[in-house]
C-alpha cells in the first residue's frame, strides 16, 4: 500500500455559494493564504493525481485566473443542474479511461493527501467500481446519509429526500468518490432528475451500480473535519482555524516553539527553521521563509519575506517583501516596505522605516528615521531622526551612503546625493551636495545667543 496509484481527479467548483453573501466565487475565499480550491487540488496531486479537471460555472473567469499557474483543465457547467451534471461535463476532459477518477469538492479544503491515497488504494485493492468516502457525525443535518445492509453500502439518500428513519443515521456521504472512469460516465448516462431538487445527483451512481451488479465499496475517514464543506462565513472561519492549527502543529513537531497557537497565524507554505520562537500575535504570510534560531516577538507581521538565522524581531514590526540576513536586529515598531534588505548584523531600531533600500553589514539606523531608495554601506551609523529626502513631488531619487559613515541626529539627506566613505555629517544638517570621503559636513546656521533676552521678555509681559 506504499506505492502511489495514478488517477485523474475532478474538482467541483461551479457553485455560487449563496450563503456566503459575496460577489466572489465561493471556492476563491481564502484560508491560511490560499483560496479554498487550492487545498483539495494540492492534496490530490500529492496523492498521485496525474490529470486534474476543474468544473467551473459561477465566476468562471475569476477561477481560471486564480489557477492560471496550475496544471489543470477546465470544464464549464453552464447550467447548475446538480453534482451529477457537473461531472457529466468533464467526460471529454478525462482522456484516460483505465484509471480511477477521484471526485472532490472545491469548497472542502481540509481533506488530506493521506486520506485520498487510502481511498484510491482501497478502491483499487478491493476492485470496486465505486468507492465512497464516508464519515460519522453526531449531528449529521445537511449531509446525505449512508444506507447500509450490514457492512454493505446500499445507497446514499440526500437530506431532503430522506425518511425520518434515514435522517437518524449518523454515517454520512463526504461528497468524495473514487470511481472507475468508464463506469462513471456510463452510469451517469442513466441518471435522471426525479428527486426533490430536480437535479442530477452524483450519488445515484451508487444505485446504478447496485442495479448493475458491480462492486460498490466505502472507506470511512477517522477525522470528520476533513470532509467539512464551506457554505458560510462562520464555516470559513472554522476551517481556517483548523487548518492553522494543523500548520502550527507541523511547525512544533519540526522543532519550532509556538508560544500561543491560538493567536499565531502562519500561512500554508511558510517555512520556519528549528529552534525559532514565535511569540503570541505573530503573523507569517505568503512565501515567507524564516531561518533557524530566530526570535519573533509579539505582534510581528512578515509578508513574502526572508528572515536569516539568528535574527531578532522585537515587538510590532511589519516586514513586507524584504530580506533580513543573519543576526539582524529589527524593531520594536519598525516598518520595512518592499525591496528592503538588511545585511548581516544590521540593525533597524524603533519607529524606523525603510523602503527599497539596502542597509549594509553591521550598519545601524536605530531611532525615528526614514531610509528610502538608498544604498547604505557597511559599518554606518545613522543617527536619530535622519531622513533621506527621496521625492520631489514627481520623481524618486537615490541616496548613497558609503562604508563607515557617521550621520548625526536630525539630518536631512536631499537626494540625489552621495556621502563618501568615512565621512561625518554633523547633527541637524541638511545635505544637498555630495560629501567627499573622510570629510566633515554640516550645514547648521550660526548659533546666536542674546543675553538676558528671555528675562527682559518676561518683565515686559508682567508690566501689561
Amino acid at each position: 500500500m506504499e506505492s502511489k496509484i495514478e488517477f485523474s481527479t475532478i474538482i467541483l467548483a461551479a457553485g455560487k455559494g449563496t450563503r456566503m453573501k459575496s460577489d466572489r466565487p465561493k471556492v476563491l475565499h481564502s484560508i491560511c493564504g490560499n483560496p479554498l480550491i487550492k487545498y483539495p487540488l494540492l492534496a490530490a496531486k500529492q496523492a498521485g493525481a496525474s490529470n486534474a479537471v476543474i468544473v467551473i460555472g459561477h465566476g468562471s473567469e475569476e477561477v481560471r485566473l486564480a489557477l492560471k499557474d496550475e496544471d489543470v483543465t477546465f470544464a464549464v457547467q453552464k447550467e447548475q443542474l446538480g453534482t451529477g451534471h457537473a461531472v457529466m461535463v468533464c467526460e471529454e476532459a478525462i482522456k484516460v479511461r483505465n484509471q480511477p477518477v477521484l471526485i472532490l469538492c472545491g469548497d472542502a479544503p481540509l481533506i488530506t493527501s493521506e486520506t485520498i491515497s487510502d481511498l484510491v488504494q482501497r478502491h483499487t485493492l478491493e476492485k470496486n467500481s465505486v468507492t465512497v468516502l464516508t464519515a460519522d457525525f453526531d449531528e449529521p443535518f445537511g449531509y446525505g446519509r449512508i444506507v447500509k445492509d450490514g457492512d454493505e453500502l446500499v445507497r446514499i439518500v440526500e437530506e431532503k429526500d430522506a425518511t425520518p428513519e434515514e435522517k437518524k443515521l449518523k454515517e454520512v456521504n463526504s461528497g468524495v468518490y473514487c470511481v472507475d472512469a468508464t463506469y462513471l460516465f456510463d452510469s451517469l448516462a442513466n441518471v435522471g432528475r426525479d428527486n426533490a431538487q430536480g437535479e442530477y445527483y452524483l450519488t445515484d451512481i451508487i444505485k446504478c451500480g447496485k442495479d448493475a451488479g458491480v462492486k460498490v465499496g466505502w472507506s470511512k475517514v477517522s477525522d470528520h473535519d476533513e470532509i467539512m464543506g464551506i457554505n458560510s462565513r462562520q464555516e470559513l472561519a472554522e476551517a481556517g482555524h483548523i487548518m492553522r492549527l494543523r500548520i502550527l502543529d507541523e511547525l512544533m513537531t519540526s522543532g519550532v516553539t509556538v508560544v500561543d497557537p491560538q493567536s499565531t497565524y502562519v500561512d500554508n507554505g511558510v517555512k520556519v527553521g528549528k529552534d525559532s520562537i514565535l511569540d503570541p500575535q505573530v503573523r507569517l504570510e505568503g512565501h515567507t521563509v524564516v531561518g533557524e534560531k530566530v526570535i519573533l516577538e509579539t505582534g510581528n507581521i512578515i509578508i513574502n519575506s526572508k528572515v536569516g538565522d539568528g535574527t531578532h524581531l522585537k515587538p510590532y514590526c511589519v516586514i513586507t517583501e524584504s530580506e533580513l540576513a543573519e543576526e539582524t536586529i529589527i524593531g520594536p515598531f519598525a516598518h520595512l516596505r518592499p525591496g528592503s534588505t538588511v545585511k548581516a548584523k544590521g540593525k533597524v531600531g524603533n519607529f524606523c522605516e525603510m523602503k527599497k533600500s539596502v542597509l549594509g553589514a553591521g550598519s545601524k539606523v536605530n531611532h525615528l528615521s526614514y531610509i528610502g531608495d538608498s544604498e547604505v554601506g557597511q559599518g554606518v551609523n545613522i543617527g536619530a531622526g535622519t531622513v533621506t529626502c527621496n521625492y520631489d513631488g514627481y520623481n524618486k531619487y537615490k541616496t548613497i551612503i558609503e562604508d563607515g559613515v557617521f550621520i548625526g541626529s536630525g539630518t536631512n539627506l536631499v537626494a540625489p546625493v552621495t556621502v563618501g566613505s568615512g565621512a561625518v555629517i554633523g547633527a541637524g544638517s541638511t545635505i544637498t551636495r555630495n560629501v567627499p570621503s573622510d570629510s566633515l559636513s554640516l550645514s547648521r546656521p550660526e548659533q546666536k545667543v542674546l543675553k538676558d533676552w528671555a528675562k527682559k521678555r518676561r518683565e515686559e509681559r508682567e508690566k501689561k
